[in-house]
């Protein structure tokens, strides 16, 4: 049984899930739109949203959003860091939460995966 088992493990084993849920991360604030499957989104939306709430509740205080910046850079690479860290999280300010969505789309053909597109609100 599976109870009180938290995740997905995305037929991966954990170095290999973080390098992917890294990268789909990276890809997400470059491009502020990207198209994968369903279980990939709903596993990076909750890492996405605290990214953002932990910018956010920094805000102006210089400590802070120093150490957030730098936990930022454990993970994603500088151009990720840098938009960021810029004004990217500016337009989230009337949101307490929910700052990306899942779209489903149609199954993908080949291997009738089930696909999303999550964006930023």
């Amino acid at each position: 049984m599976k109870h009180l088992i938290k995740g997905r493990t995305l037929g991966r084993e954990k170095a290999q899930r973080e390098a992917l849920i890294h990268g789909l991360i990276a890809n997400l604030i470059l491009s502020e739109k990207i198209v994968t499957t369903e279980a990939k989104a709903k596993e990076i939306k909750p890492v996405m949203d605290k990214i953002i709430t932990k910018l956010k509740k920094a805000g102006d205080d210089k400590q802070k959003k120093i150490s957030a910046v730098r936990d930022l850079r454990k993970d994603l690479n500088e151009d990720c860091v840098k938009k960021m860290a810029g004004e990217f999280f500016k337009k989230f300010d009337g949101r307490n939460s929910g700052y990306t969505r899942i779209i489903k789309l149609a199954d993908r053909k080949s291997d009738s995966a089930k696909m999303a597109v999550i964006e930023f609100v």
